[in-house]
């Protein structure tokens, strides 16, 4: 399948919440600068460093992924807020126990901060 078709479902997807993305983990942190794809310039703030699978040595730079809550992973009850976000890969978090690390912004759009670590959906 054509990687141009993969990105339209994914984007559909998003949309309509059909269950097409990869699970994994998402965790947040509050500042990316520099950062290992950008150095000192910013990128806003909807932003993630990839954790190795998604760095792939560097491939993942400047990828965008929708992320999705799905539930927690602590007792938080509740967490998602039934959002989604588009973010931008800026920088790698090597050994993070996460798929993706969150700008601070970007996980409070999909979840409570406080839960500080959720259940994810991305593609």
């Amino acid at each position: 399948m054509p990687k141009n078709i993969l990105v339209v479902l994914c984007i559909v997807a998003s949309f309509i919440w059909a269950s097409v993305g990869t699970p994994g983990i998402a965790t947040f942190y509050s500042s990316y600068i520099p950062s290992a794809c950008y150095g000192n310039t910013p990128q806003g703030i909807l932003i993630a460093a990839a954790g190795d699978a998604i760095w792939n040595n560097g491939a993942g730079c400047g990828k965008f992924y929708n992320v999705k809550c799905t539930g927690p992973r602590n007792p938080v009850p509740h967490p998602c807020t039934n959002s989604t976000v588009r973010v931008k890969i800026v920088d790698h978090c090597p050994g993070c126990q996460s798929t993706l690390d969150l700008s601070q912004p970007a996980f409070a759009k999909i979840a409570n901060p406080v839960a500080g670590i959720i259940n994810i959906d991305y593609c």
